[in-house]
Parts: C-alpha cells; structure tokens; sequence
C-alpha cells in the first residue's frame, strides 16, 4: 500500500476497517469448510440479502462488483471466523468468563427516583404497605426516564448501573424492595425483579472465545499502525 494511499484511506475512516478485514482474513483463510457448509452459508448470504433467484445474485454482484468467489467468501466468514475461534480461543474463554462474569450478570428492577428525600420515604412506605404499586407510583412520580417505562429499568448487565446502586442490587433477594437510597443528587426507590447471574455455558462459551478473538485482531492491527508509524 503506498502512502498517498494508506493516507487517503485514513482521511475517509477506511484505513482501520480494511486492516481489520486483512487481518481478519489471513486468520481464517486456512478453515476448511465442507461442500454442505459452503451451500449452507451461500444460501444464507442471499436470504439475508433478499436474492430469491439466480438472476437476482447476478444483478446483486454486479451492482456490488463482486464475483461469485467474492460472495462465497463473504457467504462463508462468519463461519470460518467462529470455527476459528473454537480452534485458538476456546481453551482460554472460561477463564475470560470468570474474570468477565461481574460485567455479565444480567438484572431487572423497578427503580423510582426523586430529588426530595422526605417523598421518596413516602412512597416507599406506600409501596412496602401494599397501599399502590410500584409502576403507577414510577409513572407519576419518576424524574428519570425509568417514568415512562413505568419504573422498569433491564434486563441489562448489573455493572451499567451505578456502583452503590449495583452493589445493593446484588445483595438483594428478588421482590425485595430496598430502603431509599441516595446517589448524588437523586433518591431512589429500587426492586430487585428479577438477577440472573450469567453461565458458562456453549453460546458463552462462542461469545468469549469471540472477544479474545476480537482482541487479538485490535492488537494486530495496533501492531501494525505502530510499525508504519516508525521511521
């Protein structure tokens, strides 16, 4: 690649997409697939891209200016990439998993928030004596966007909350309805619904072999960014 190139590339943000795919690439070139995988991924390729016929590919490669071994290879990447990453990385997936498994617990709460604590003591108070439930109160009362999802908030992974707020969720049972709590400017009202701590199991297991694969890729490319940079 010459540098007029490389740097034309880089001024229209196609640099980094392209030696990830170079890398990408030269990583799974060696997979072999069988005659089925390889009718299987094609097959796939056109569903996703609505090419219902022969005629329809045609046109669709020649719009794109493909050729069919261009189709088949896009057809078949994601296949190469995962059975590659079953070959390289998943040996050390569990390990990743348990030093991920804190970011991957999943968590579901009704959370209600207000700046006056006295109000927040209120409703709580209403909610633990059965008096209303926690969605009709959210919607009137809630200031932040859990409001018009009617106290609602996941499933999402339990560190995206705030620290205080994801540690008394996890030391909670689910229905336990926690003592308002203050962070920062708010004071909340918060449920734990529903916890469900994540499992090292086949799609987990797909899922981290495809980070460390992913990391490996980012560092390759880093590698090479740095090497060009050096005089």
């Amino acid at each position: 690649m010459t540098p007029s190139l490389r740097s034309s590339l880089a001024r229209h943000g196609l640099l980094l997409p392209l030696l990830r795919q170079t890398v990408i690439a030269a990583a799974v070139e060696s997979i072999e697939l069988s005659s089925e995988e390889q009718q299987q991924a094609l097959r796939e390729w056109c569903g996703r891209h609505g090419l219902r016929s022969a005629e329809a590919l045609q046109a669709h490669l020649a719009i794109h200016a493909l050729s069919e071994a261009d189709a088949a290879w896009q057809a078949e990447l994601p296949l190469r990439i995962e059975k590659h990453c079953e070959i390289h990385f998943s040996h050390r997936a569990e390990q990743r998993f348990l030093a991920r498994k804190g970011e991957l617990d999943q968590v579901v709460y009704s959370l209600l928030r207000v700046e006056d604590p006295a109000l927040a003591r209120e409703l709580y108070l209403r909610i633990a004596e059965g008096e209303t439930d926690f969605a009709a109160l959210a919607a009137i009362f809630a200031l932040g966007p859990e409001r018009s999802t009617r106290g609602v908030v996941g499933p999402l992974p339990l560190l995206q909350a705030h620290p205080r707020l994801a540690q008394a969720l996890r030391t909670s049972r689910p229905g336990q309805l926690l003592p308002p709590l203050n962070i920062e400017q708010w004071w909340l009202v918060v449920r734990l619904e529903q916890l469900h701590p994540a499992s090292f199991d086949d799609a987990m297991r797909q899922r981290m072999a495809r980070e460390l694969f992913d990391a490996w890729v980012e560092e390759d490319v880093a590698q090479q960014l740095s090497g060009r940079a050096t005089p």
